[in-house]
């Protein structure tokens, strides 16, 4: 796991030494640490935001030199706007901001303190902390050379504020997540040769650890279970397939979990309907879907989440070799619908199918989220900034909507109907894999939408354009973003626990 920097909160003084970081809004006013440093600088942060026509804006920063006589380095003005006005998600973009800011690889204080007298709360403070931590991440691992003045991030982070016992609390619930965006992370980040299936799935025997019951099935479990359609993608590598099932038991003993589902595809490189070269290297990520959902079983079962999770993943590799399944194929699903292959790259659909389900035979889920970098069509649709979302289930919608919002993770709802699920009728079987180019993300979810069972409240979430590859933002500067991670945790926070309270 890429290494993070420690954190720890502390009472609101002025620092000693390292970058700090300080908050203004509009006014330009400085609360009391701030105005205190601002006075042994005489003045310096009036004439610096003149100068730079800084005007205290949300998320805008300004730099100057640190006050003489100490061994600060530098100061890191931060602007908040109106304060009032910021939701949760801001906080933690706040905290990705400061870090940003400050750059350079020692000692980081982060001075929560607002010039109108308001207190930042504790939740306020660990979300800052968590989107310092965020932006603070790197995967280097395989690097032996490093450039000297290639940033790497604070070591440590001191974060100031008026309570610090009730912010550390706080953070309690925070840190796990973090974990679990690290791991999905490091799970996307990892080079194809390294991470096949049964590596993938060794590393999430790990989560063990923190009190998740895992169970592995390999190529022999799978072909028992009949999965032919997740077994059909797989048949053309020579690393065998995995499909991993975690359950968290934090709720009452009888209620039904609710349910993550992960595609798995460690390298696609389209089977027989092989892919172009150009960005083929990409496809390592494939698997995203599976990392986010393994993310988010490391978090609830880290903050000890008062529900009951499971999570599952089909790992496979779509490989071109003499034994891969052809366009033409037709395969039995687990459930016992034929599918025509009619596009060897439409192959995560066929992943979901089995596990899909092998879940709700064997976990009878209350609800059901799947993530999957589904489709390149969804990118068209939505670009980099939302995750296409179908769903079967108003009520799970509108959960998954909020937690978005409240995440930063946003989800954008896209439409399922009877027109689209005709695009998929096949003349041979009773469905084909693809239904052509028109609506492609669409008609993927309408494939998925056959597999759920007993009108189970269901969504489908198409993370092609937000879990690998997505542009660098305040919180991450990393090819793999972990997407889906503090969605799906605070899914379970405030809809599966909260009905408990």
């Amino acid at each position: 796991m890429a290494e993070r920097p420690a954190i720890a909160f502390v009472k609101l003084e002025a620092p000693k030494a390292g970058t700090v970081v300080l908050l203004t809004d509009k006014s330009l006013k400085l609360g009391p640490v701030a105005a205190g440093l601002d006075e042994q600088s005489g003045g310096a942060f009036g004439r610096i935001a003149r100068a730079a026509k800084f005007e205290g804006g949300a998320m805008k920063s300004v730099q100057q030199l640190a006050p003489g006589g100490g061994e600060l380095d530098r100061v890191v003005h931060v602007g908040l706007g109106e304060p009032e006005k910021l939701r949760q998600a801001d906080w933690l973009k706040l905290g990705g901001v400061a870090a940003a800011a400050a750059g350079g690889n020692g000692e980081l204080t982060l001075v929560l303190e607002r010039a109108d007298g308001e207190a930042v709360t504790p939740d306020q403070a660990a979300s800052v902390a968590l989107g310092a931590a965020m932006r603070s991440y790197a995967f280097d691992k395989y690097k032996t050379k490093k450039k000297p003045d290639e940033p790497q991030g604070p070591r440590r982070i001191a974060v100031a504020v008026s309570d610090p016992r009730a912010a550390a609390r706080a953070w309690g619930e925070l840190e796990p997540v973090l974990e679990g965006i690290t791991f999905a992370r490091d799970l996307v980040n990892e080079p194809p040769n390294v991470l096949g299936p049964v590596e993938f799935a060794e590393r999430l025997e790990g989560l063990r650890e923190f009190g998740v019951e895992v169970e592995v099935l390999d190529e022999k479990a799978i072909r028992k279970q009949k999965m032919g359609a997740l077994a059909g993608v797989a048949q053309g590598s020579v690393r065998p397939p995995r499909v991993v099932v975690m359950r968290w038991n934090g709720g009452k003993g009888k209620e039904k979990p609710v349910a993550f589902v992960g595609k798995g595809v460690v390298f696609d490189t389209g089977g027989i309907s092989i892919k172009p070269a150009a960005g083929m290297e990409d496809m390592k990520g494939d698997m995203a879907g599976a990392a986010a959902v393994a993310g988010a079983m490391r978090a609830v079962a880290g903050r000890k989440a008062k529900a009951n999770v499971v999570g599952i993943v089909g790992l496979v590799e779509n490989m071109p070799d003499g034994n891969a399944q052809r366009p033409g194929d037709i395969v039995t699903s687990m459930s016992g619908q034929t599918i025509e292959v009619i596009n060897t790259d439409a192959e995560g659909r066929l992943v979901l199918a089995d596990v899909l389900t092998y879940l709700q035979r064997e976990a009878q889920p209350q609800a059901i989220v799947d993530l999957a970098t589904l489709t390149g069509a969804i990118i068209v649709a939505l670009g980099h900034h939302y995750a296409g979302m179908f769903a079967n289930n108003d009520e799970l919608a509108a959960a998954l909507d909020k937690a978005g919002r409240d995440t930063g993770e946003g989800v954008w709802r896209m439409p399922l109907g009877a027109e689209y699920d005709k695009l998929i009728d096949s003349k041979v079987a009773d469905m084909k894999n693809t239904g052509g180019r028109w609506a492609s993300s669409v008609t993927a979810a309408q494939f998925i939408a056959r597999f759920i069972e007993n009108e189970t409240p269901w969504a489908h979430l198409d993370v092609a354009g937000t879990a690998m590859g997505s542009p660098a933002t305040d919180v991450n500067q990393s090819w793999g973003s972990g997407y889906g991670v503090r969605l799906l945790d605070e899914l379970v926070r405030s809809t599966y626990e909260r009905r408990k309270d």
